[in-house]
């Protein structure tokens, strides 16, 4: 084995090592998204079941009147 094919080896290990970083900085960043996406979605389903809980209420009082007259 020569000093050539160990430059080369160690050229391929330092480029694997920084793809290595690069990707574990990509992977905690989609994460991270991913956490504040879950959160909005969490925060809509819920906004989305009041509102929807409103309307159902007014089509009852609505209703309610409506049997009144």
């Amino acid at each position: 084995m020569t000093e050539h094919y160990f430059a080369a080896l160690e050229q391929k290990l330092d480029q694997l090592i920084k793809r290595l970083g690069q990707l574990e900085e990509q992977n905690r960043a989609l994460r991270s998204k991913n956490a504040k996406l879950e959160e909005e979605r969490a925060q809509l389903v819920q906004s989305s079941d009041a509102t929807r809980a409103q309307v159902e209420a007014m089509l009852t009082r609505l209703k309610t009147l409506e049997k009144t007259k």
